[in-house]
């Protein structure tokens, strides 16, 4: 099918099912949605040619229960959202990859050299490279394709542009060589594996899993490879409560360091026990050895540990009042989350720049609107980023006006939660 038939189904259809189930029901966004996939297979075009082409979409994520649980093979509870980013692909034939991002410069990745390079760390080439690498490996095909992206995944967001970018790449290539053959958990593995190793940075695998499956599910990383993934059967819009993500506009620039001793720390106390991660042990043991341990692994490890064998916990006890239809009590754990993470797990500002502590000043000025009413935490890595909250419809306008205020216009993000993870658009 050529890109001109997928325009016109587009701007005379008014109205695609897909698009209802990736961007909910209001008919002015549907619209949006419409316009912005025109301008992206217009795109196509001037840059590629008139080729068959397949239209993709990633949601992003947010993390809803478990914060810093996935990386000690923890439980997590997570939910696609309707940012997103789409892609427009096609094969072209050759062994190169070509793609063109919007507010990005355009890229290239030669597949006949398939190793991790320095050069490239932290850079999209190296997650590309680090896909079909892994890809490669396993035995599936890979080949060269041209892509124009439009992301509304904001970067650095806490919403994880990152991993939504990740399981795209690995749909376009399952669709495009694979006959859509890669299973969703697969997928999230593998952009995990690229992030890893070839990206050069160290992360856990729910972002990837809640972007590949999509819905609200909760996480069992137990075996990580083989994570446990459960939909939970719960109707957020029936509660009246609307989920906000708010961008703090924190600097996550050289937190690397921060992120990659937190599960360090984790596991230097698991070791102690004679585990490889807190997951193997329990919350007594933690307390039991910490006395013996504080001068080898510090006071903070071990409060890092209390607070992941809390929350672990914490995941399952979430996932039980949604499905007993009990929100007062999913609220309050909630916010049992936020302040575990501030005071034990200590991802709410960088300890050596007290004088930044937008995430700090965002909690705050939440508790201050919502205390009593609604639910507030960090949320994600922390550091630098955003902040959650579930607030009721009566408050939401004080809610995004007031953080508004705070950290700028736009940096509310009131979210819909989306079903699919990502998928392959039919038309």
């Amino acid at each position: 099918m050529s890109n001109n038939k997928y325009i016109d189904s587009l701007i005379s259809e008014g109205d695609i099912p897909q698009f209802r189930e990736l961007y909910g029901q209001n008919s002015e966004l549907l619209h949006q949605q419409a316009i912005r996939y025109t301008k992206t297979l217009s795109r196509f075009k001037e840059i590629f040619g008139e080729k068959e082409v397949s239209v993709f979409s990633s949601p992003g994520r947010t993390e809803i229960g478990g914060n810093h649980t996935d990386h000690n093979h923890g439980r997590v509870l997570a939910s696609a959202i309707n940012l997103d980013n789409i892609a427009v692909a096609a094969k072209n034939n050759s062994n190169v990859i070509r793609i063109e991002s919007s507010g990005y410069q355009s890229f290239e990745v030669d597949l006949n050299h398939l190793i991790p390079n320095q050069n490239e760390f932290l850079t999209s080439n190296a997650l590309v490279r680090g896909i079909n690498a892994r890809l490669n490996e396993l035995g599936y095909k890979i080949g060269g394709f041209d892509a124009v992206i439009d992301g509304c995944v904001p970067k650095g967001s806490g919403l994880s542009s990152s991993a939504s970018f990740e399981v795209l790449i690995g749909a376009i290539v399952s669709h495009l060589f694979n006959d859509g053959n890669i299973d969703p958990i697969l997928n999230a593995l593998i952009g995990q594996y690229a992030e890893n190793v070839f990206f050069g940075k160290p992360c856990g695998l729910m972002d990837q899993v809640a972007c590949s499956v999509g819905g609200l599910v909760i996480i069992d990383f137990a075996d990580v490879t083989n994570p446990v993934v459960k939909k939970v059967n719960f109707d957020f819009e029936s509660t009246g409560f609307s989920l906000v993500i708010t961008d703090t506009q924190g600097d996550h620039t050289n937190l690397n360091d921060e992120y990659a001793v937190l599960p360090k720390e984790m596991k230097d106390v698991a070791a102690h026990l004679g585990c490889s991660v807190l997951r193997e042990t329990t919350l007594e043991k933690v307390m039991d050895i910490a006395p013996s341990i504080r001068k080898k692994v510090g006071d903070r490890a071990i409060l890092r540990a209390i607070h992941f064998e809390c929350e672990n916990d914490r995941v399952v006890d979430e996932v039980t009042a949604l499905e007993n239809n009990d929100f007062k009590k999913f609220l309050q754990l909630v916010i049992d989350s936020g302040h575990s993470s501030y005071m034990y797990n200590q991802n709410v500002y960088v300890a050596n720049n007290i004088r930044e502590q937008a995430v700090s000043l965002g909690l705050a000025y939440s508790e201050l609107v919502l205390k009593g009413a609604g639910a507030w935490r960090v949320h994600g890595g922390g550091f630098a980023g955003t902040i959650q909250a579930f607030v009721p419809e009566n408050l939401l306008e004080k809610y995004t006006t007031t953080l508004n205020h705070l950290f700028g216009a736009g940096s509310c993000h009131p979210l819909f939660i989306r079903q699919k993870g990502v998928v392959k658009l039919d038309f």
